[in-house]
């Protein structure tokens, strides 16, 4: 058995994997901080002419792009048995994993993963590098609660400009573009397939080409047939769209990076970051503007542009009231640019704000006040509908879309009968993410109201669930304490049980003399 590596500054704990010439261990930092890392340590005499030039690669690849979505390196030490390269620690584990413990994702969480991935190979692609080895295995999360995607590994990563062509054979075969597999010529649009496959085993499972054997992986790549979608399988237009443009056998039919960036499912452009975040806060000032001015038509544009830039914020945030009271207050934008499409459809240019409704003013002061707090989420949701003959059943044949959303919203009740809280609570979302927008396609009236009531339903049966899952985590962690406290009373016990015993048997003895 081999001893574990060692370095002045760290303290080795564990072994996390092993590679073709480097083995990561986890270890933390000597001292006052005790940072947790992850230590890849590469044996100086394994190395062969290529890993050394694997290694260089990677070590200058990672020294240059720096990125929340790529592992970091902290450090790069050696001594005269090693080569050591200290990286940013992931305690989430590999996607792979991730995958496999939750069989599948739902659309919404591999969307989520899809666009983390994305942006990192947008850094990449804007220093010219392809990673060329891109799988499950290789994509890190940063926790499991949470999680931040980390794209790490670049040890098989080449410097590819636009047009440059490689030959060299490269990669993970079950995520191998046909090209290098076929030994022939390619580019970095080989990393686009592996994408593809990724996205792919996220929502089914497995990847299309999943074989026994090598043969048999090999003669499925061989073939000509393009790739298809499990039968049955429930995903969005956009969604569909986009893996199979990504899994295009042909590299010059493949989607290509600009278009893989700007695709409207991948959906950079809205992705929760702080630019985005200021940029939703930046039109609401600009709504709430033109709004006060009476100037309807770009109070509602700029209303309805500042909901496709926050509403990504509220799945984003991980604490519970925050969310809450940030859902609140969209549901108050939407109320208002909904009640101003009214006002501009019956022609009423001077904009007065209905009796009884809120201004946009109003709401916004509320937004951006710690002592009001926004009203309450029912009191938005119009109360006519019990006069109205419209059906659930009416609403979902006039928009198949809904049809979805439904089946979605139905599933996860199912899961959440089976104790599958987490699978449940994405398909909540999956279903909202249908539903929200179909309220603003609506035009006022009975049809809309009860939408508007199906949609708060939803979110109540979702905000319910993560409420009980809070429960449970809080009722394991008082499990544990108990469980902790009773392991130290039985220690405390046993350390006590001679004198106790020797105790009870004197008592006994004095009463019977008696």
């Amino acid at each position: 058995m081999s001893l574990m590596p060692s370095l002045p500054d760290f303290i080795f704990t564990e072994k996390l994997g092993k590679g073709s010439y480097a083995t990561v261990y986890k270890a933390y930092r000597k001292g006052d901080t005790r940072e947790v890392v992850a230590i890849k340590c590469v044996q100086k005499s394994s190395l062969t002419k290529s890993s050394v030039e694997n290694l260089i690669t990677e070590i200058s690849i990672l020294k240059k792009v720096k990125h929340e979505n790529i592992v970091e390196l902290k450090d790069f030490q050696w001594d005269n048995s090693h080569i050591y390269l200290i990286l940013e620690y992931c305690s989430g584990g590999d996607l792979s994993r991730f995958i496999r413990s939750k069989k599948r994702l739902p659309e919404s969480v591999a969307h989520k993963f899809l666009q983390q991935l994305a942006v990192a190979l947008q850094v990449l692609r804007s220093q010219n590098i392809a990673h060329m080895d891109l799988k499950p295995q290789n994509i890190l999360l940063s926790n499991r609660s949470n999680p931040i995607l980390k794209l790490g590994d670049f040890g098989l990563a080449q410097y590819l400009h636009s047009g440059d062509e490689a030959t060299s054979f490269r990669g993970s075969p079950l995520y191998m573009a046909p090209e290098i597999l076929l030994k022939q010529h390619y580019d970095a649009r080989v990393d686009l397939w592996s994408v593809g496959i990724i996205f792919y085993e996220c929502l089914f499972g497995q990847a299309p080409y999943s074989s026994q054997t090598f043969a048999e992986l090999a003669e499925k790549i061989k073939c000509t047939n393009e790739i298809e979608l499990p039968y049955g399988a429930q995903v969005s237009d956009k969604c569909r769209e986009l893996i199979l443009g990504l899994l295009r056998r042909d590299p010059s039919k493949r989607m290509t990076f600009e278009d893989f960036f700007n695709h409207p499912f991948v959906d950079l452009k809205h992705m929760p970051t702080p630019e985005t975040y200021e940029k939703g806060v930046n039109l609401v000032q600009k709504a709430v503007k033109a709004d006060s001015e009476n100037k309807i038509e770009s109070a509602i544009k700029f209303y309805s542009a500042a909901l496709e830039y926050l509403v990504p914020h509220i799945y984003r945030e991980p604490d519970k009231v925050k969310r809450r009271d940030m859902r609140k207050k969209l549901l108050e934008y939407v109320s208002r640019a909904e009640e101003l499409k009214k006002l501009s459809k019956e022609g009423n240019s001077n904009c007065q704000t209905p009796k009884g409704a809120t201004s946009s003013t109003e709401v916004y002061k509320r937004s951006n006040s710690g002592s009001e707090m926004p009203k309450d989420i029912h009191n938005i949701i119009p109360k006519t509908l019990e006069s109205k003959n419209i059906s659930i059943e009416e609403l979902i044949a006039s928009k198949p879309k809904l049809k979805k959303a439904y089946f979605f919203a139905e599933q996860a009740e199912a899961l959440v009968g089976d104790g599958c809280y987490d699978d449940a609570g994405s398909l909540y979302q999956n279903a909202l993410e249908i539903m929200v927008p179909a309220v603003s396609e609506e035009s006022p009236g009975p049809r809309k109201e009860l939408l508007y009531a199906e949609v708060n339903k939803v979110m109540q049966k979702a905000e319910d669930l993560k409420s009980f899952q809070s429960i449970l985590k809080e009722e394991k962690r008082i499990s544990r304490l108990n469980s902790t406290d009773a392991v130290h009373f039985n220690k405390s016990s046993e350390n006590n049980r001679p004198a106790a015993c020797s105790k009870r048997k004197k008592v006994p003895a004095r009463s019977k003399k008696h």
